[in-house]
């Protein structure tokens, strides 16, 4: 751009922040990006205020539990780790080998970075709760419909975790369906400011009916509700409709975390106490609780940030592998992202490839990555157009390795920071983080693109935030595909990763208005689902399930306080209980599709308590449905396909490898009067013959039986047999073949 006000060497972090000169450079490359930027924060403070205002000790005696800032961090310490926690102040709260998450005081980071046997400290903001951007919010039936789950299967003995923002504590759907037993049995709410005598980093639990009901909801229950939706879909009883969940009558164990959306409930002295990290320690918890009691745990998580080539999750990755194995299983969103262009790759021999750019904010930020150097060319199309060249070779030149320039065109500045590292995935790839920051929307007046020039270059682009898009102005800066997109931790080999599918249009609210959004039915991909590959290349989603169209529980505190809330419009029903008035909402994304997948996986664990990740991506392989047939599996769309939860249940029980048994369930409804009489019924006189066969999990076929036409019931006299799980199969025509799992 033709005024350039000034090219600066700039800082690790801010433009024109001036970094004082330390008497030892902390290890920065041991810092993930976020605690760098608190360490140049610290520093420039001490430069401003003076050391000893910055690093002064709180007093013994000021009553407060953490009066000095800190961040909840992972962190790897190979060697005396006692001593070197003592030394910088932190409070280790878990450790796995030489990984701890432990409570750092921001200014103890730099130090802390030059200890000999400290290796890495990884740090990074919550992520956000996945509802789609769009907030489709429309009807179906419960997350299971279609999958006609086994009435003898219903997460009894399992605990269903549900870490998650906005929960309802005291939603009749968390009850048993007659409402004698409240099945929610710990809760952490990390936003709660009743800390006295609470041994957790930030808030407390939970764990008593008596003060579970007395609490209510979530400190943010008046304003999110997202958990209390999530939960309902993976457990909820349904109360006295339909609106069960996969796994009503499983045990419930819940966090409260803090994402982007609760910081107006966070003391700015507290932020960085919630990270990562923290939700790792939420993770714990739940399965702490499970172990505590002796039974299997799957952990629903409908949250999620970017992924990145700094290496953000190395630890994080690393610790929820420490978490996870038999019975410990966790599933999480791959994102609403579907629909987003999210990357580009020009290629060798293409001269240029380019793309406008809009944010309605005043950033923007997107990652470039190439073993090549090339040129960046920025176009701000005023009047007249105005024009920057950049070349990576500049960025490298810098002492970090950043390089930025301020320049004004038509009234406004804009700032062009360039960023480069080595890919924490290929080191001989150099990725370079681009931000734009500027006094008013980027790109918006006047427009704005990016081109990458360079015959010999070979680059991609990734987007971070804004928007990758179109304008007239230049008709061939078109690039971007809706690809890459996947959110972590769901991005994580051991994490189940779930994306969503439809099957129904539109609701009619409580109002009688009938409400149309998503397009699409019979379990086609929801295009606003989240896409793979993974950054280092990997398969992902998992599988997919019923994400659009869900109807749930909703916080009866946030309709209280929200009466005239947009949301509050795909209501289905309003009704009370014990003098409240709840609501049935219809709400998407791929936050929904995730608990319908954990709900399914509790049911698994009933069958077999000691399934690990890696047993439970070898049954939905071997069982997903392939919605669309023209497709290889797995693929980056859909994963493995749709989760089929009746022909999972026959995988993990061994069933599914005998002929004699289909995989789809019978309609006909099965199930045992007493010890010997067996009784079925088809609902409507049988128009054709069918045979009725019973066999035992050790696929032993125990009796079978022919059933003449025109009947509609039939009562099967069996020899006495021993309490268990039997499954019966039916051969007939198309209305009635199929097989039941049934307990007597």
């Amino acid at each position: 751009m033709n005024k350039i006000l000034r090219l600066l060497l700039p800082t690790l972090l801010y433009i024109g922040l001036a970094i004082p000169v330390a008497a030892q450079r902390p290890h920065y490359e041991k810092l993930s990006p976020m605690l760098r930027h608190l360490v140049v924060d610290r520093l420039h403070q001490q430069a401003e205020a003076g050391r000893a205002a910055v690093t002064a000790t709180p007093s013994a005696s000021d009553g407060k539990r953490n009066s000095y800032p800190e961040v909840c961090a992972f962190i790897r310490v190979t060697a005396d780790a006692d001593a070197v926690f003592a030394r910088h102040r932190c409070r280790p709260l878990c450790r796995y080998g030489s990984l701890y998450v432990a409570m750092i005081p921001l200014e103890q980071l730099a130090s802390l970075s030059l200890e000999k046997t400290v290796s890495r400290i990884e740090a990074r903001p919550s992520g956000k709760a996945l509802m789609d951007s769009v907030v489709f919010q429309i009807n179906a039936a419960p997350a299971h419909e279609g999958l006609d789950l086994p009435g003898c299967f219903t997460g009894r003995g399992v605990v269903m975790g549900v870490m998650d923002i906005g929960f309802d504590l005291t939603h009749p759907t968390f009850y048993s369906r007659d409402t004698t037993e409240y099945r929610i049995k710990a809760f952490w709410d990390q936003l709660s400011q009743d800390t006295i005598g609470s041994p957790f980093p930030v808030g407390r639990d939970y764990t008593t009916k008596s003060e579970l009901l007395a609490v209510g909801h979530a400190r943010d229950g008046l304003d999110q509700t997202h958990g209390t939706h999530t939960l309902g879909t993976a457990a909820g009883s349904g109360y006295d409709t339909d609106y069960r969940g996969i796994a009503p009558e499983s045990d419930i164990c819940i966090v409260a975390n803090a994402v982007g959306e609760d910081l107006a409930y966070i003391d700015s002295a507290d932020v960085y106490k919630y990270t990562f990290a923290t939700d790792a320690l939420g993770f714990k918890y739940i399965f702490d609780y499970a172990d505590s009691v002796g039974k299997p745990c799957v952990i629903s998580f409908s949250e999620g940030s970017g992924e990145d080539f700094w290496g953000y999750d190395q630890l994080y990755y690393e610790m929820l592998d420490s978490l996870l194995g038999p019975g410990h299983i966790i599933v999480a969103s791959a994102g609403n992202q579907g629909r987003v262009k999210s990357w580009f790759q020009k290629p060798k021999g293409m001269p240029s490839m380019g793309t406008f750019l809009y944010s309605s904010s005043t950033s923007m930020y997107f990652t470039l990555k190439s073993a090549d150097d090339f040129d960046l060319r920025f176009v701000s199309y005023s009047n007249p157009n105005d024009t920057l060249m950049i070349s990576t070779r500049q960025v490298l030149q810098q002492e970090d390795s950043v390089l930025t320039v301020v320049t004004e065109c038509d009234g406004y500045k804009l700032a062009v920071e360039l960023m480069a590292y080595p890919s924490c995935y290929e080191p001989s790839e150099i990725c370079y983080d681009v931000t734009l920051l500027t006094t008013k929307g980027v790109g918006m007046k006047p427009p704005l693109s990016v081109e990458i020039l360079g015959d010999d270059a070979d680059v991609e682009a990734f987007r971070v935030n804004g928007i990758f898009t179109e304008n007239s102005l230049n008709a061939q800066l078109n690039a971007g595909e809706c690809v890459r997109n996947i959110h972590s931790p769901s991005s994580s080999p051991s994490v189940i990763c779930v994306g969503a599918t439809i099957y129904r249009r539109g609701i009619t609210n409580y109002l009688g208005k009938w409400k149309e959004s998503e397009p699409g039915s019979g379990g086609m991909r929801v295009t606003a689902s989240s896409v793979g590959p993974t950054y280092d290349g990997r398969i992902k989603p998992d599988v997919m399930a019923p994400g659009a169209n869900i109807i749930s529980a909703y916080s009866s505190y946030y309709l209280e306080n929200h009466p005239k809330a947009g949301d509050i419009t795909w209501d289905v029903a309003h009704f009370d209980f014990n003098g409240r008035t709840y609501v049935w909402n219809s709400n998407s994304g791929t936050s929904m599709s995730t608990p319908a997948v954990g709900g399914a996986i509790a049911l698994w664990l009933q069958a077999n308590p000691r399934l690990t990740p890696q047993d439970v991506l070898g049954v939905i392989s071997r069982t997903s449905r392939h919605n669309d047939p023209e497709l290889s599996y797995p693929n980056n769309e859909w994963g493995y396909g749709e989760i089929d939860v009746y022909a999972g249940l026959l995988d993990v029980l061994g069933m599914s490898g005998i002929k004699s048994i289909s995989s789809r369930p019978t309609r006909a409804s099965i199930s045992f009067v007493d010890r010997q009489l067996l009784r079925v019924g088809f609902g409507a006189p049988l128009q054709h013959r069918a045979t009725l066969k019973l066999f035992n999990l050790s696929g032993i076929q125990l009796h079978a039986q022919r059933l003449p036409a025109g009947i509609a019931t039939h009562d099967l006299l069996l020899p006495l047999l021993p309490e268990g799980i039997y499954v019966v199969q039916i051969d007939g025509d198309e209305s009635v073949t199929g097989s039941q799992l049934v307990r007597r």
